[in-house]
């Protein structure tokens, strides 16, 4: 049938052309999401299609139809599907028919299409004759998805450069990226700003959370601490990010701690986040009777059930300690992901367990996590660890013949407002020759 007679059909299109269309922008805008079904969102495209098509007696799209179909179309060219292409056609169709640059809900719709790709996102950007503060968020935040938190800063100072006031949800996106690239003169420069300007959203919890966030990643435990006493409200989630600035700095007591305060001061119950935080502290200071208790009582003590993210917390605890087999006996009987097991093969390479390394890999392929070349790496280190070459020289000739690839890790430090990242074994780091000195002369003192 076609697609017209199935509308009326389904009673979504009325003889009223105002009508029709209504119907269409609604139909769109319901396919437009993957959550009820993957193909759902081609399906909306095709109907965008059909409504363009003078073949079809269906009314032509307006500028609230456009909206929808970038949706579905960022849903299209979600970062690895095939079917990449459909968001840069609905974008020259928009600049034939001059709804971009200069309707709102296209352009602030065009950005999140090209989220994934932040130097796309920052053209179009460029292009806006009027920016609000909507559009600086999404291009900061797609930055900082992207790895590349200090361009996103470079936009957040364009912002005042601009004339524009940043929001709570920009002033949330910046201060997160600040974190990420460990920015905390920035960070800090955003907190004055808010007291200076925008008192009131100290209140707001995610503004809040933020800087609780950042100061504690830079190292500022006591700047968190005041920014989350400070506050005059605090739901589960602020608790929760102040357990988790408890645990990056190790201080397992106060993490723990933090559960039952959160009841008694502000009748706020824990959730799975706040237990999670606290058994990463548990973790990071090798408290493990205290991790494992906190496990085995969190469903009766907090109502809240053991998911998969406490279990890999609890693995990471047990293989920290070289409690590797009390780990596999704990993850065995159940569905894991393939974090988990990564977990085990790296405290088998801590520990020389060559068995359990072998067991962790091939469980890691069962669940397609052996994609990464790291696994492999990992596993053939610890061959060679136990000096069986061979089976070393057969794992690496694998990462070979599958073509797989390792994702590099970058560590990121901010000297006088910069923010500087680096790789191990950096060989195009601008400044390469000076870190390299220091470390001689560092490497030359220690053996002193």
């Amino acid at each position: 049938l076609p697609v017209q007679a199935l509308l009326t059909t389904a009673g979504l299109l009325p003889r009223h052309q105002d009508l029709a269309l209504l119907a269409l922008n609604s139909l769109l805008h319901a396919l437009s999401r993957r959550a009820a079904s993957p193909a759902h969102p081609r399906l909306a495209l095709r109907l965008l299609r059909d409504m363009l098509s003078p073949a079809t007696p269906l009314p032509a799209p307006d500028h609230l139809s456009f909206p929808f179909a970038l949706s579905a179309a960022a849903a299209v060219d979600a970062p690895g599907s095939n079917d990449a292409g459909a968001g840069p056609q609905l974008h020259a169709l928009l600049v034939r028919n001059a709804l971009f640059p200069a309707d709102h809900y296209v352009t602030t719709a065009l950005l999140q299409v090209y989220a994934p790709r932040p130097e796309l996102a920052r053209r179009v950007f460029d292009e806006l004759p009027r920016r609000e503060a909507i559009h600086y968020d999404l291009v900061i935040g797609a930055f900082a998805r992207a790895g590349m938190p200090a361009e996103g800063l470079a936009v957040f100072r364009a912002m005042f450069e601009d004339g524009v006031a940043p929001d709570a949800v920009v002033l949330t996106t910046a201060v997160a990226a600040c974190a990420q690239a460990g920015a905390l003169d920035c960070g800090a420069w955003v907190h004055r700003y808010v007291v200076r300007a925008a008192r009131g959203l100290l209140g707001d919890a995610f503004v809040g959370s933020a800087l609780v966030t950042m100061y504690a990643k830079c190292g500022c435990l006591e700047e968190a601490v005041q920014v989350f006493d400070g506050m005059p409200e605090r739901n589960e989630y602020v608790w929760g990010t102040m357990v988790g600035a408890f645990a990056v700095h190790g201080m397992t007591e106060q993490a723990v701690a933090c559960l039952e305060r959160m009841a008694r001061e502000d009748g706020v119950r824990p959730d799975g986040v706040a237990v999670l935080g606290a058994l990463s502290a548990c973790a990071h200071a090798g408290k493990v009777e205290e991790g494992l208790r906190l496990l085995r009582e969190m469903r009766g003590r907090y109502g809240v059930s053991p998911g998969h993210e406490h279990y890999s917390c609890t693995v990471d605890m047990l293989r920290r300690v070289g409690r590797l087999e009390d780990a596999v006996g704990l993850i065995m009987p159940m569905t894991t992901l393939a974090s988990v097991w990564g977990s085990v093969l790296a405290g088998c390479r801590s520990y020389g367990n060559v068995e359990l390394a072998e067991v962790a890999a091939r469980e890691l392929e069962k669940l397609g996590g052996a994609a990464d070349e790291g696994v492999y790496v990992q596993l053939s280190n610890i061959y060679l660890d136990a000096n069986r070459k061979d089976d070393a020289r057969r794992v690496r000739k694998l990462i070979g013949s599958r073509g797989i690839k390792k994702v590099p890790a970058y560590s990121a430090v901010e000297v006088d407002g910069e923010v500087s990242s680096f790789v191990a074994d950096d060989q195009a780091h601008p400044r390469r020759f000076e870190i390299w000195e220091v470390l001689r002369l560092l490497a030359g003192q220690m053996a002193q």
